[in-house]
């Protein structure tokens, strides 16, 4: 009887278990979802006015797509698992490898949104939503496999070999490589591909194009910023890998690239606005190795970095034209996140040690020439196949009339 009661409050103790880290991931999906709002608003803030239309239907669109993508095709490169069993079978364990599912496509998607803010006002609809499936269904999940499930590629396992060689793997927690730099190295390339849009520049002079919405850009980075606490936290996948460090770090993160944004960036509110989430791009891999002073010097040189960055090649370069700063602020940010962790999260430095300067550096910079080639590959086929970017009398009425036929007001 005593073993019975034993055997009966053991098995009430694991499915209390695996509730409550359904729900805890489930939570943090919900969050990250979120937070693709935030990159709508974030959008549709920056790009004029003819344009904040389709800014709100790409973000959605590519969020679709990317679902499809993931489930059929791409989770089952990353992770080696797939859906088509039964429903009996699925909801196991509470279902809880279906809402880790829910969890991870949230970051897969985040790749379309964020090249969309590199590549707005000047794409075709259709063979956009064709690029990001691809990239979603292919190109990221390789990198996500080799990063964060230990993958070999023909024999070859990437994680082992930089532990054996330098000591550690290639940490990176929540995605500041894996997710924000692959998503803004891809938008490289198809930013490259694209061109810059007409009349930005005139005579090799840069010709701005003002933010149409400050309070809807604003309203953007607040969404993004406020989520990021799921996607970094949460990243941890069970209530028994949570950290309060990493909620800390995150926040402190975001402070410091807020700071060092308005400072760098002289007050001007788009650069106010970006500096959070450019801090919060670079702590997501050390989050949960870094001391919280270590991160506030991450976030205040990621803030600084995405100021100066977008200023210096926008001006410089003509023809990279990158309406949000994608590149900056998550290809340039995420570099130095993955970068970081190898640096403030070693002991010396008040982190709490398991990482690898070399090992960062090798594993950052292997993702990031992943990512470029994929998205060189991806855009430039779609571009040679079908075209990628509008015509110009469509680009100059704006995509809102050209592709959805209707502006963002009822007199437009």
């Amino acid at each position: 009887m005593v073993t019975e009661n034993i055997a009966n409050v053991s098995s009430a103790v694991e499915t209390l278990v695996q509730s409550s880290n359904t729900m805890f991931i489930l939570l943090g999906a919900i969050m990250v979802l979120a937070m693709h709002a935030g990159f709508a608003f974030l959008e549709v803030g920056t790009v004029r006015h003819k344009n904040q239309v389709n800014a709100l239907v790409k973000i959605l669109t590519d969020f679709g797509i990317s679902t499809i993508a993931y489930f059929f095709i791409g989770y089952q490169i990353a992770y080696g698992i797939d859906f088509f069993v039964g429903a009996n079978e699925l909801v196991e364990s509470n279902g809880y490898e279906l809402v880790k599912f829910f969890f991870l496509l949230t970051f897969a998607a985040a790749i379309p949104a964020i090249v969309s803010g590199g590549v707005a006002e000047r794409a075709k609809f259709y063979p956009m939503l064709i690029a990001s499936s691809l990239i979603v269904a292919l190109v990221y999940p390789f990198i996500e496999g080799v990063i964060w499930n230990g993958n070999s590629v023909l024999g070859f396992n990437f994680q082992d070999w930089l532990e054996l060689t330098f000591g550690a793997r290639f940490h990176d927690f929540a995605g500041s490589v894996v997710v924000h730099s692959v998503g803004g190295w891809i938008g490289f390339a198809a930013i490259l591909i694209l061109g810059s849009r007409k009349g930005r520049y005139r005579d090799g002079r840069v010709v701005a194009f003002a933010p149409s919405n400050i309070p809807f850009l604003a309203l953007g980075a607040w969404i993004l910023a406020v989520g990021w606490f799921g996607f970094n936290v949460m990243s941890a996948q069970t209530m028994e890998g949570i950290s309060g460090l990493v909620a800390v770090n995150s926040l402190m993160a975001m402070v410091g690239g807020t700071i060092s944004a308005m400072v760098v960036g002289k007050k001007d509110p788009g650069f106010i606005h970006n500096g959070p989430l450019a801090g919060l791009v670079a702590v997501c891999a050390g989050s949960d190795v870094m001391h919280p002073v270590g991160s506030l010097i991450v976030g205040a040189l990621a803030g600084g970095l995405f100021v100066f960055a977008f200023i210096y090649v926008q001006n410089k370069f003509p023809k990279f034209d990158d309406v949000l700063g994608v590149w900056p602020l998550h290809g340039l940010c995420g570099l130095w996140g993955g970068i970081a962790a190898g640096i403030f999260g070693l002991e010396a430095l008040g982190g709490m040690g398991g990482v690898s300067f070399m090992s960062q550096l090798v594993g950052s910079l292997a993702g990031i020439t992943v990512a470029v080639t994929g998205g060189f590959l991806v855009y430039g086929l779609i571009d040679k196949v079908v075209g990628i970017r509008l015509d110009e009398e469509s680009e100059y009425n704006g995509a809102d009339l050209s592709i959805h036929k209707i502006g963002a007001n009822s007199d437009d």
